[in-house]
């Protein structure tokens, strides 16, 4: 990686930033490789820059750090829009989706950008979308990737998140958008928003939820951030 890219990193992940000198070493190794076996497809933008490609697999790295050998696979195309794109397939507009049929992650730019500026609000377009990724990943069973969810602590997970939803529904007071109880697929995505980009908060509210996510990704983003790990 040049010293451009360190700086991009430096200036626009906190993750990385406060990463100790270890962590970071590993974490631009595993990101060296994700821009050597995706392709960057720009659609609606002229061209996607090194700083697009640097983010937006940076946080492919962040979500699956916990995995040695997770790369999300099966995801082999990331498409960049400018800003929300229209689907010919359910005839509406998208921030970003995850196809595993086609092997491909779609991000719009300008709504990425907009979840990182806010670094502690719990919404950012480029978690969801890679937290669905990591999902799929762990299911589809061809790819040499599945499984690496450990299936106690995933169970551990889907009932603390099956709880949530319910309290979501039932109108009380929750830091979850609502959007979350849609289902429990976007119940993890929404979730590992809250885990990557305020786990203090996330903590506070529930700390078995977020304890659960801690025990399932293999990773502590709090004692990261501390460079305790």
């Amino acid at each position: 990686m040049t010293k451009e890219d360190i700086d991009i990193l430096e200036s626009h992940f906190p993750y990385y930033r406060q990463l100790n000198p270890k962590h970071k070493l590993d974490f631009e190794k595993r990101l060296v490789y994700i821009l050597a076996i995706k392709k960057f497809v720009p659609r609606g933008v002229k061209m996607v820059t090194r700083e697009m490609e640097l983010l937006i697999s940076a946080t492919a790295v962040m979500i699956s750090f916990g995995f040695q050998d997770v790369t999300l696979k099966h995801f082999k195309k990331i498409l960049v829009y400018n800003d929300n794109y229209y689907s010919t397939i359910n005839k509406q507009y998208h921030q970003g989706e995850v196809n595993p049929r086609l092997g491909i992650i779609v991000i719009s730019w300008k709504n990425f950008v907009r979840g990182m500026e806010n670094e502690s609000d719990g919404v950012n377009l480029g978690i969801h979308e890679m937290a669905h990724a990591l999902k799929l990943e762990n299911q589809i069973h061809y790819n040499g990737q599945s499984n690496f969810f450990n299936p106690k602590r995933w169970m551990d997970f889907s009932v603390l998140a099956k709880n949530e939803i319910q309290r979501i529904m039932d109108g009380e007071d929750s830091i979850f958008r609502n959007s979350a109880a849609n289902n429990p697929h976007e119940f993890f995505a929404v979730a590992l928003e809250s885990f990557f980009e305020n786990p203090q908060r996330l903590k506070d509210y529930d700390n078995g939820l977020y304890q659960s996510l801690v025990f399932l990704l293999k990773q502590d983003p709090i004692v990261l951030s501390n460079g305790r790990s």
